[in-house]
């Protein structure tokens, strides 16, 4: 199966290991977890885990406690298929209610932080982009965040701008991009599109193996993945490239 889903975890969880941060002591904090299997395996690998999704009445309002698989509520659930031995898990992971709207300002200090299509569903383009903002201030400086969210590849100008879902288009990345580098911070994005069949299908009802594009409305939609680095002293080499692009790649 080539599901978005799963490319966005294995993403996430790529742009973390090769930065050296999924090691014993190293502390993570993942917004809008639902039931996702990467609390397990940063866990497996020693690090302090905090995960946090909406709070019950939060999650009833919207619908998410309908699903099975998109919201958590606790730890439970978070292990169900065995990445983490459980005293292990026991001891690394804790979870809390946590509105994306409203982070707490005692959520300081993280080495890293994620998300898996999660701001998409803050209620407008606007509070998602100001999340990604917010959440920076839950690293500490160097600090990289990684987070994934709904794109559209069928439109620049038109999209869903408010709603349970939004749609980024490009444009809507690149002024973020703008803002978090205004802000001090380092981000790369890649834009580029895959150019093989299975890139190419765009997945309907009833649907197939290849999951990596569909449809939301008239617009076509895929995961469009942000690694940022938080300011810090004496830069970085994420930031070294960032500062050598002439363009997004």
């Amino acid at each position: 199966m080539l599901h978005r889903k799963m490319w966005e975890w294995l993403f996430i969880a790529e742009a973390l290991s090769e930065r050296g941060l999924l090691e014993p002591g190293r502390r993570g904090l993942g917004f809008g977890v639902g039931k996702e299997p990467l609390v397990a395996l940063f866990a497996s690998y020693g690090c302090e885990v905090l995960a946090t999704d909406q709070p019950p009445e939060q999650a009833a309002t919207s619908g998410w406690t309908d699903s099975q698989i998109e919201w958590a509520g606790g730890l439970e659930g978070l292990n169900e298929d065995g990445l983490c031995p459980p005293d292990v898990f026991e001891r690394n992971a804790t979870y809390r209610h946590v509105d994306m709207n409203q982070i707490p300002p005692d959520l300081r200090g993280f080495d890293f932080t994620w998300s898996s299509c999660a701001f998409e569903h803050l209620g407008s383009l606007a509070a998602g982009a100001d999340f990604v903002l917010a959440q920076m201030a839950c690293l500490r400086p160097g600090g990289i965040g990684v987070h994934t969210t709904e794109y559209t590849v069928s439109s620049n100008e038109t999209t869903i701008d408010s709603g349970a879902t939004v749609l980024y288009r490009r444009r809507d990345i690149e002024a973020l991009a703008r803002r978090l580098r205004r802000a001090g911070h380092a981000i790369d994005v890649d834009f580029t599109e895959g150019t093989t069949p299975e890139d190419l299908h765009v997945d309907t009802p009833p649907y197939t193996n290849v999951h990596l594009r569909t449809t939301l409305g008239e617009y076509v939609t895929t995961s469009l993945a942000l690694v940022i680095e938080k300011d810090g002293e004496g830069g970085s080499l994420l930031r070294r490239i960032t500062r050598r692009r002439t363009r997004y790649s």
